[in-house]
């Protein structure tokens, strides 16, 4: 099957805003969200700065019975779920159990919660540990609570691909829907700023380690050091345009039109990295030409090399500053699995409104030959958009986001 699949409804939670509208209203003007880490006392490590969600309660918006079983990611995608079911106009019992699946990406799982409960057997013994520590950590938790909670009975999974899985899920939940599935939940939460989480990260090798919250995460700029990280992430519902039609839809954000991925080469080998393919296949995919495509959302590594080439392969399928490019994950860090759809957010409100949100902070480096949209927003006609992402080992992935009218 072929059927379109559009996006019917966002949940959406980052540093910078709960919800799509405190979400847009932040990021279309560049509103910075990094800062000092308050979670965990970081004044000892090299790395201090993330992008937190301040102010959120699991217990204002969840039942009392799941606090105790779930990681922050999970709590987060949770509510995420509620709001992304309010805003498409539609509640779990309006669609067959069976017609309704889930597939989310992850790229640490529960890392707080199992920090906790290593804490509690190496401090007390075992029989201090929850119970729930046996899926609570889990990369598959998220799809798991949310299909059980809402009675969603259809295809179901977890992609875990690092900052490309969220892109691979939403792929990976337009397969369903093109097999018949009615509507599945997709996209990517992680949320690991904690001691544990925050030395694996570190070990990564890509987190900068300035301290000034403004001049610290700054891809294609002559001074980028490595990234910021960030915790949340997105959830979309996707549907099949003639179901969400036959329900009259209240809203209908984009069209999935497009997917590519592709794996790097061997490091050494001397072969071109795999980005540029992914965004070939794509539009490909798509039924697009180069020129039609109106905004790519960077994945923005925020490290020289990794800068470089995404901008050479962004420069080899559309030409020198032939498309305007942005990054807005720069005003609240990269969430991992989170990123992306979060990106994908971004994209179609920006389809929806005719403004390209800012990559803030950043100055362009002339090394770079890109349309890089910094300091201000910009206004222009978005019809298409393309959204990039790599994972940490390899992992690209492109995917069209096409206007629907």
């Amino acid at each position: 099957m072929t059927a379109k699949t559009i996006i019917t409804g966002i949940g959406v939670a980052t540093p910078n805003g709960l919800g799509v509208d405190d979400f847009w209203a932040a990021t279309r003007v560049g509103k910075n969200a990094i800062d000092k880490i308050t979670r965990f006392d970081a004044s000892s490590y090299p790395s201090q700065l993330a992008g937190e969600i301040r102010g959120f309660e699991a217990s204002d918006h969840l039942p009392s019975r799941l606090i105790p079983q779930t990681d922050r990611m999970t709590r987060l995608a949770l509510v995420a779920a509620d709001c992304a079911f309010e805003d498409a106009g539609v509640k779990p019992g309006d669609i067959p159990e069976f017609d309704m699946g889930v597939v989310t990406a992850s790229t640490s799982g529960g890392f707080e919660f199992g920090q906790n409960e290593l804490q509690k057997l190496w401090s007390q013994g075992s029989q201090y540990v929850s119970a729930y520590q046996s899926f609570a950590w889990f990369y598959a938790v998220n799809s798991g609570q949310i299909s059980i909670r809402n009675g969603m009975r259809g295809p179901s999974g977890v992609v875990v691909s690092d900052h490309a899985g969220g892109l691979d899920a939403i792929a990976q939940a337009r397969r369903q829907i093109r097999k018949g599935s009615k509507l599945i939940f997709s996209g990517g939460f992680d949320a690991s700023i904690c001691p544990w989480g925050w030395v694996a990260q570190i070990a990564g090798g890509r987190l900068t380690t300035s301290d000034q919250p403004e001049r610290a995460y700054l891809p294609f700029d002559a001074a980028a050091s490595g990234y910021v990280p960030g915790e949340g992430g997105a959830l979309l519902i996707l549907e099949d345009q003639q179901s969400a039609l036959e329900r009259d839809a209240a809203n209908v954000y984009g069209e999935v039109a497009g997917y590519g991925a592709t794996f790097d080469p061997k490091p050494g080998s001397g072969r071109e990295p795999g980005l540029r393919r992914a965004i070939e296949v794509a539009l490909a995919d798509a039924g697009v030409e180069a020129g039609q495509v109106d905004v790519v959302f960077a994945d923005a590594a925020g490290t020289p090399r990794l800068d470089r080439e995404e901008a050479d392969a962004i420069t080899a399928v559309f030409g020198p500053a032939g498309v305007p490019v942005t990054a807005p994950k720069t005003m609240i860090g990269r969430l991992y699995s989170g990123a992306a759809p979060v990106d994908v957010v971004s994209a179609v409100l920006a389809i929806r409104e005719g403004l390209i949100p800012p990559t803030t902070n950043v100055v362009l480096s002339p090394e770079y030959d890109i349309d890089l949209v910094t300091g201000q927003p910009r206004t222009a006609s978005v019809r298409t958009a393309l959204v990039l992402a790599r994972g940490y080992g390899g992992f690209n992935s492109a995917v069209v986001i096409r206007a629907v009218d």
